[in-house]
């Protein structure tokens, strides 16, 4: 077959240049947009010199005029007559290419994920194609990138970085940066991967990052194939961990840059062995599903935030059907509140030689791309934020933050409400508390009062209310599932004039309550007047809360509650009230007034104000 390539190179060559495509390619929806959190782009490399020698033509072919649709030309021998072609085309977001360069690719796909991953979501972009295709040349020279940016003082903040690099070999994980050494891939008790064993490196400037990053290429398996001297057999995940010390409490970022191992041509197949042949079908078992975990997150995703109701049946996604998918699995799970941006850089080899490879890698990329349906503006909804503009969004801001108002440009300065939500909780929080006054507990308690709106957006019924605010038709019943002052009028009156059972207040513990602190804050629930406090009631500490005289060295002076002590619970943003736990607050010693919701579904309170 390739010496028929060969002789007809020339009328090749010639067809080619006479093709003329009949349209634009695969029709894009006019209603409908590429998904906004997966990129899937291509890149074609250039013609190798020895492909050159040895006659063979370029077989894909970026179309004039566009910059994402290739075509691709197969050469046909008929029974009889002349050599003919047969082309079709693929779409992609982006295609580059062979003049393309590596610093253009990270500039416009790979640079976006880093200050995402930084500031607490999880940035991937993954690397595929046949052997041979560059797909190991382009990780190496977007990981180098990628160092430049986290070490030259562009990002906002402090992190602590650290790096670890593990092979994925069929059902098998090695640690590059431990000499090879086995690991498990296991669920813990909470349903998240952990890489069990996998030793992680704190990284503190560019040359120790790179230094890292070459000593695993070091350690990678690698096998001679009949178009490749070293090929990558098994697959390579680099994961940068981001901590951010100013929010201890708030999960780590994480951007990961994975090299996967590269696809053969049935022609690079013929010699293989039966180990060969059982590592081909792993490798190919693990990249079909990892296509549909890909494209199942992207659908899980336009349901999630196109602000329509819910799919009664949502898009499948089985991660645990290799252990690729495992590892990444807060990637692809739809539960998962971890925010996730995703980039495919599908790389192709040009050669005619080579163009079943290519037109298989290409057809891949495309069945990755979703489509999700743009929300109309008629489908506004004052109580779904995956439906407001920036202007509305910005309203709803200056009106729900509480006070101080937090500064809606600061926070949202070109986000609609759709992607607010899709924002990173610690990067929402430091936007937030950019706002002059803003403490962490209103940015923290903002955060969930947003998060919360749009979760009760998904509902059947979505409330139309605004949140914070009770509706006039709401029964009192309805209101009492706060903590706010059900009385009209009661927030205009100052909160120490109007203390009652069930208000939540934060405070100033005296120096006997200080160890009873969580993370240095102070929470609790007014119960009663200490005074109506029978005799015998003790507090968290087994002090008498009314003792006779010299019963207690405390003196209780000016007006003072019992109450009971609020701290966080097991679920992020969730608190807990400790009836049981019981302590004296004076009122001088109160801080300010908070408000917390209960929530139904998870059992626990989140604040909202």
């Amino acid at each position: 077959m390739e010496q028929f390539l060969i002789d007809n190179a020339e009328r090749y060559k010639k067809l080619v240049a006479a093709f003329r495509p009949t349209g634009p390619g695969p029709k894009e929806s006019g209603t409908a947009a590429a998904s906004p959190e997966i990129v899937v782009s291509a890149r074609v490399r250039p013609m190798l010199e020895d492909e050159v020698a040895q006659g063979f033509p370029t077989g894909v072919h970026i179309r004039a005029g566009s910059s994402n649709i290739a075509d691709l030309h197969e050469l046909q021998q008929p029974v009889r007559g002349l050599s003919r072609i047969r082309s079709s085309n693929y779409t992609v977001d982006r295609l580059y290419g062979p003049d393309a360069t590596t610093s253009q690719i990270y500039d416009e796909l790979v640079q976006p994920l880093v200050p995402w991953a930084w500031g607490g979501g999880i940035g991937t972009m993954f690397a595929y194609g046949q052997t041979s295709s560059g797909k190991t040349l382009t990780v190496s020279g977007l990981e180098r990138h990628v160092a430049d940016t986290l070490m030259d003082g562009s990002l906002e903040g402090e992190r602590k970085i650290s790096i670890s690099i593990i092979e994925l070999a069929g059902q098998t994980a090695f640690d590059l940066l431990n000499a090879r050494k086995q690991i498990s891939i296991l669920e813990d008790s909470f349903g998240v991967t952990q890489m069990a064993g996998a030793l992680e490196h704190p990284v503190t400037n560019k040359d120790t990052l790179l230094e890292y990053i070459e000593a695993a290429a070091s350690l990678r398996k690698t096998t001679p194939t009949l178009r490749n001297d070293n090929s990558s057999r098994s697959h390579a995940i680099c994961r940068i961990r981001f901590q951010n010390p100013s929010m201890p409490s708030s999960k780590d970022g994480l951007l990961y840059l994975i090299d996967l191992a590269g696809s053969e041509a049935a022609r690079d197949k013929a010699e293989h062995d039966t180990a060969r042949m059982k590592e081909a079908r792993e490798i190919n078992s693990s990249l079909s599903v990892l296509k549909d975990c890909i494209r199942g997150r992207a659908l899980a995703d336009a349901d999630a935030f196109a602000g329509v109701k819910p799919a009664k049946k949502p898009a499948y996604i089985p991660f645990r059907q290799s252990t690729l998918t495992k590892t990444l699995k807060h990637v692809f799970d739809p539960t998962s509140a971890r925010s996730c941006k995703t980039v495919v850089v599908a790389c192709v080899n040009p050669c005619l030689a080579d163009i079943g490879a290519s037109k298989n890698t290409l057809r891949y990329a495309e069945m990755l791309r979703v489509a999700i349906s743009k929300p109309k503006a008629a489908e506004y909804s004052p109580g779904v934020p995956a439906t407001w503009n920036n202007d509305q969004l910005r309203d709803w801001i200056g009106r729900n933050s509480g006070n101080p108002p937090i500064t809606a440009s600061l926070l949202a300065p070109a986000e609609s409400g759709a992607q607010l939500l899709r924002l990173p909780i610690p990067e929402f929080l430091t936007r937030c508390l950019k706002t002059e006054g803003v403490s962490p507990e209103q940015a923290q308690a903002f955060q969930s009062k947003f998060w919360k709106l749009h979760i009760d957006s998904q509902k059947s019924v979505a409330s139309s209310k605004p949140a914070g605010k009770p509706a006039a038709g709401c029964s009192r019943m309805e209101l009492l599932d706060s903590s706010a002052d059900p009385e009209p009028g009661a927030a205009s009156i100052p909160f120490k004039e109007r203390i009652r059972p069930g208000m939540v207040v934060r405070w100033n513990p005296p120096a006997e309550y200080a160890s009873f602190a969580v993370g240095g804050k102070s929470y609790a629930m007014v119960m009663c007047p200490a005074q109506a406090a029978g005799e015998r009631v003790r507090d968290v500490r087994g002090e008498l809360v009314n003792p006779a005289d010299g019963e207690s060295d405390r003196q209780e002076t000016g007006e003072a509650y019992l109450c009971a002590l609020v701290t966080p619970a097991l679920l992020p943003g969730s608190y807990g009230v400790g009836l049981w736990r019981q302590v004296v607050v004076r009122v001088e010693e109160i801080e300010a007034e908070l408000l917390l919701e209960w929530d139904e579904a998870t059992r626990y309170y989140y604040m909202t104000a």
